[in-house]
């Protein structure tokens, strides 16, 4: 009899550690039995074991040669190393998109415990955006292509449901500085309630998620006339807010917070540029709160996830050494690490912009910072930000473009820091 119960009791304990070893913690702390066919958005968003990231995986100078299926299951291999489980695209309009979605399904077809989810995006402009079709951009009315769009993304999300968790509505969309194709908030609203119709069908999961991925302006963070009618109502018919913000583009554009203080004259080169991207952190927070209080001003109560922010590590132009000295791999690893502190302790995911370097971007420019926003340059060369990684072996035996993970600098934070721009002392900042 004590034989049996000895017996028992260790089967117990084996069931128990298996359980433990497959459970997942929610955002209550508690723990959840992991089941990959019942997660959804919910579940994973602000989730700090479902790391985000924006992704691309364009290897040339031109969107006219496509990332092959093979080539974005090797990417998806790397990134799912690193532990990210959670991918925003931006567009269906190109093979990327779907591409990705094969990848993934062949990879958890091969492997039922490899996990990647989708936050598929929705291209939306307006009519005659980038003089496309006759004239210059209306922005009061939208382009013909949208329906198109939006339909393909449907589709996709029915093929891939247990993939794709979100449906993001366009892309700043709605930020007037985008001047070339922004439309008004009651595009996006048309197009996110058909949306959450097509749910209210049965159509599309009811579990699935619907927003729109815009600047913090956009949103509400901006000035006033950001404040409309049509906006209040896209806040209440989306699932989720994904805000955009983005410290070093403000670095030139609104430098209230960059710099170096006279105060800090005498730290070292190091602690100069930590006290600098401290100052930056801070600025992202507060254009999240600046969201968070206008919705909370219309008495609304939705989740704010940050759908895109990020920094360069590189830029010959207005961030780079004859500009605000803003763009180098040191800064872009600090940064990188604040914010995945800041978003992990408050449950709030955050979509860094991006995985790998794209060089289309700015194809005429090849020193231009929009090409130097990877954490992987193109042939899969591991920046700064991603050192200890390496040094952990997480991509041992994963290969970019045939080549293994590697260290940018070779590894050496001596010779990293030689291309390390402090930035310019100022009197006061904000």
């Amino acid at each position: 009899m004590k034989k049996s119960i000895e017996i028992a009791i260790c089967l117990f304990t084996i069931i128990l550690v298996f359980s433990c070893n497959n459970a997942i913690k929610n955002k209550n702390n508690s723990i959840i039995v992991k089941d990959q066919s019942n997660l959804n958005a919910k579940d994973i968003l602000g989730n700090p074991e479902y790391l985000a990231i924006s992704y691309g995986g364009y290897r040339t100078k031109t969107r006219d040669i496509q990332p092959t299926i093979e080539e974005i299951k090797g990417d998806m291999k790397i990134l799912n190393a690193m532990g990210v489980k959670i991918l925003r695209t931006y567009n269906v309009h190109y093979d990327q998109a779907a591409n990705t979605l094969e990848a993934i399904h062949q990879l958890k077809a091969e492997d039922p415990s490899f996990e990647m989810y989708v936050m598929l995006g929705m291209w939306i402009d307006c009519k005659n955006a980038f003089y496309r079709e006759d004239g210059h951009p209306d922005h009061n009315q939208e382009s013909k292509r949208n329906p198109i769009e939006v339909e393909t993304a449907v589709e996709l999300a029915k093929k891939y449901p247990h993939i794709v968790k979100i449906l993001a509505v366009g892309n700043e969309a709605m930020v007037k500085w985008a001047e070339e194709y922004y439309v008004q908030p009651g595009v996006i609203l048309k197009w996110v309630n058909h949306l959450q119709d097509l749910k209210k069908s049965e159509v599309l999961s009811k579990d699935l998620w619907i927003t729109s991925s815009d600047n913090f302006a956009s949103w509400g963070g901006g000035g006033a006339e950001y404040h409309v009618e049509d906006l209040e109502k896209l806040i209440n018919a989306v699932d989720y807010i994904s805000m955009h913000t983005y410290p070093m583009h403000d670095t030139h554009y609104n430098p209230v917070f960059w710099g170096s203080l006279e105060s800090e004259i005498d730290l070292s080169k190091k602690e100069k540029i930590d006290a600098a991207m401290l100052r930056a952190q801070g600025y992202a927070k507060s254009q999240y709160d600046s969201v968070y209080n206008y919705i909370k001003s219309l008495g609304i109560n939705k989740p704010i996830h940050i759908g895109e922010t990020g920094w360069a590590s590189f830029s010959s132009g207005l961030y780079g050494d004859s500009g605000s000295k803003a763009t180098d791999e040191y800064k872009e690893g600090v940064y990188y690490q604040l914010m995945k502190d800041w978003t992990n302790s408050i449950g709030m995911s955050c979509f860094y912009f991006e995985a790998f370097d794209e060089h289309w971007k700015d194809a005429q420019n090849e020193k231009g910072s929009e090409n130097h926003f990877g954490l992987f340059t193109v042939n899969g060369l591991a920046n700064y930000a991603l050192w200890d990684l390496v040094d952990q072996g997480v991509f041992e035996g994963l290969t970019r473009n045939g080549n293994p993970i590697t260290k940018t600098y070779n590894g050496s934070i001596d010779e990293l820091m030689k291309d390390v721009m402090v930035p310019t002392i100022k009197s006061t900042l904000k």
